[in-house]
């Protein structure tokens, strides 16, 4: 056999220990394996096609390098617990729990699994990390503020409706940690004194009491509503969104959701945003990062969205000062 002979036996030769060897390195590399522990996916598709979306944008395919285990409360937060425990028991590599019930659920069931978040109102006194900088333990993610952002609900509803002298609040006693909502209602009655309104704290034990608490706000003469940013209000959006509408109520409300069911306003952070920026937190934990290492970010895109036809509906004009601030006016 001649030098070149052999040069080339031995070329082809290594190739075919190679591709072997390639494809089966391309059959074992590991698939990442992610949990979404939902509330209600079907009245918040946007911001679950969001945190897709940045997946996609990492290059995550979801059937091709990952797999995506989805659990869904439909809107009742009481299953929250039991699928966190079924996620949990399909070994997923990481949880993708946005609010708040939902990964503190996931947390009580599981101090290994790391757990990522998109819109805790205060993550630091709802118990899900230590501190902001470092949160430690296996759970990190995004805030939205939720608390800080109270007041300014509360003025922007001041300014579309100004008649309006008494402003009734919705909250829900253990909807959240019992500090955060302390914060909250504190937040609502300092913003209420510097607009010269009067605040009706109004507590509904859920769904089934709504129209008790509607019919209450009507008694007391309030001229409009402001609804905490609290899960299970966002559950049941679209049953207040319609009673706030049979009982001529002008509403500011913590979400665009809200607003899309039908609501007249809602300022808050974009919670599509959170969810997309959600994605890099999964990245970089499925990469080998430590959740307790990863700071809580804030959000940095907020909206202030306005359905101009239930404006209508209720007689009142926007003013113009308003509506060119608005990110989206629905009509």
């Amino acid at each position: 056999m001649s030098r070149v002979q052999r040069r080339d036996f031995l070329i082809a030769a290594g190739a075919l220990l190679v591709a072997p060897l390639a494809a089966e390195a391309q059959q074992t590399a590991k698939v990442a394996r992610i949990g979404i522990l939902a509330g209600n996916k079907a009245a918040s598709p946007h911001t679950l096609e969001a945190f897709l979306r940045g997946l996609r944008d990492l290059g995550y395919i979801e059937g091709r390098n990952v797999v995506i285990e989805y659990r869904d409360a439909e809107g009742k937060p009481e299953r929250i617990p039991a699928l966190a425990a079924e996620l949990l028991a399909l070994k997923v590599d990481i949880v993708f729990a946005p609010s708040t019930p939902a990964a503190l659920a996931t947390k009580q069931a599981t101090r290994t699994v790391p757990i990522v978040f998109a819109g805790a109102a205060d993550p630091v006194t709802d118990g899900l990390v230590a501190n902001l900088a470092r949160p430690g333990g296996n759970v990190t993610g995004l805030s939205n503020l939720s608390t800080e952002l109270v007041g300014k609900r509360l003025e922007q509803l001041k300014q579309v409706a100004p008649g309006v002298s008494r402003v009734a609040v919705l909250w829900h006693q253990g909807g959240t940690d019992g500090r955060t909502e302390k914060d909250m209602l504190k937040a609502a009655e300092v913003a209420a004194r510097s607009l010269g309104v009067q605040l009706q704290l109004v507590e509904t034990r859920g769904p089934a009491d709504f129209e008790r608490v509607f019919s209450e706000m009507i008694k007391a003469r309030a001229g409009a509503l402001t609804v905490l940013p609290i899960a299970i209000f966002s559950f049941y959006r679209r049953r207040l969104v319609d009673l706030a509408a049979t009982y001529r109520l002008p509403a500011a409300y913590p979400a665009r959701e809200y607003v899309d069911a039908g609501g007249l306003m809602s300022y808050g952070a974009n919670l599509a945003d959170l969810h997309q920026r959600a994605a890099t937190y999964i990245d970089k934990i499925l990469k080998g990062a430590k959740p307790g290492d990863l700071p809580v970010e804030q959000p940095t895109k907020f909206e202030l969205v306005i359905n101009l036809k239930t404006a209508k509906n209720l007689g009142l004009t926007i003013p113009q000062s308003v509506l060119t601030r608005a990110d989206d006016l629905i009509q």
